[in-house]
C-alpha cells in the first residue's frame, strides 16, 4: 500500500534529514516508527503524507509515485500531527470536524460515530481551544479518520497521553488495523506500543538503521539512540502492555 524507495530529503539550505531511506508496508499492517529525537521520523511521515517533495527517490501510496502524483497521495494518506493546534480550524469539536464537508445526513451521522468513538460527543459543542492537548489530538485524529484514508500516519500519538489515553489509544490502534487500515506510528518512547505492532523501523540521524519484526529488532536498537522496553530488559522479551488489548 505504501513504499518509500531511496528516499531523500534536503532542507532549503542544504541541510540533509533523509539519507536513502527505503521502507514498504502492506494493508492492515501496523508500523512503529522510531528513533531518537531529531532521526527525521516527522520529515518521513511529511514525505509519506505528500505535504513535502522529496530531494530524490520516490513514495508510492496505492500504485501514485511522487514526485509527480502528490495530489493523490495526498488523497489517500492523512498524517496526524504532533501539535494539533496546527490542524485545527474549527471554532468548536462540531465545526473543526465538518469544515469543508458537505453537512449531509451521512456525513453528520458519520462525524458523530466517530466522536463518540473517541468520546468526544460531550464536548461536541465546546471551544476547541478550551480543550485539554490529549482531547484536541483526538479531534484530529477523529477528522483523518472521517476522510476514510488508506493509510494513517500518527506522528508521536502517545505524547502528552495519561494511562487512560494511552489505553485508548492502543485500542484504536488495533481496531484500525483490524479494519485493515494501513498505519504508520511514530514515537520516541518503545515502551506504550512495542507489543502491538507488525513491525519496527528504526532511524538514526535520517538513516534506516534497522526495519523488521519488534522480536527481531529489538536487541539493537540501544546502538541507535533508542530504548528497549523494559520487558525486554529484563530478559522477558515482547510482554503485553496490560495484556489486554493483543
Amino acid at each position: 500500500m505504501i513504499r518509500v524507495t531511496d528516499l531523500e530529503y534536503a532542507y532549503p539550505g542544504g541541510q540533509g534529514a533523509l539519507v536513502s531511506v527505503s521502507l514498504s508496508t502492506g494493508p492492515g499492517r501496523l508500523v512503529g516508527l522510531v528513533g531518537a529525537n531529531g532521526s527525521g521520523k516527522s520529515t518521513l511521515m511529511a514525505l509519506m503524507a505528500g505535504l513535502y517533495t522529496p530531494t530524490g527517490g520516490t513514495v508510492t501510496v496505492g500504485g501514485h509515485v511522487s514526485p509527480g502524483e502528490t495530489r493523490a497521495i495526498r488523497g489517500l494518506c492523512r498524517l496526524v500531527m504532533q501539535d494539533a493546534d496546527l490542524q485545527m480550524l474549527g471554532a468548536t469539536v462540531e465545526e473543526d470536524l465538518l469544515l469543508g464537508r458537505q453537512h449531509t445526513a451521512g456525513t453528520v451521522s458519520r462525524a458523530r460515530e466517530l466522536a463518540a468513538r473517541l468520546h468526544l460527543l460531550d464536548a461536541w459543542e465546546r471551544p476547541v481551544q478550551t480543550l485539554s492537548w490529549g482531547m484536541k489530538r483526538k479531534v484530529c485524529l477523529a477528522a483523518a479518520l472521517l476522510d476514510d484514508p488508506k493509510v494513517l500516519l500518527l506522528d508521536e500519538p502517545f505524547s502528552g497521553l495519561d494511562y487512560p489515553g494511552m489505553r485508548e489509544m492502543r485500542k484504536l490502534l488495533v481496531e484500525n488495523r483490524e479494519a485493515g487500515l494501513t498505519q504508520i506510528v511514530s514515537s520516541h518512547d518503545l515502551e506504550c506500543f512495542v507489543d502491538i505492532v507488525d513491525e519496527l523501523a528504526v532511524l538514526d540521524a535520517g538513516r534506516l538503521a534497522l526495519a523488521g519484526p519488534p522480536q527481531d529488532v529489538l536487541g539493537q536498537v540501544r546502538e541507535h539512540g533508542v530504548r528497549p522496553p523494559c520487558s525486554w530488559n529484563a530478559g522477558q522479551g515482547v510482554r503485553p502492555w496490560e495484556g489486554g488489548e493483543r
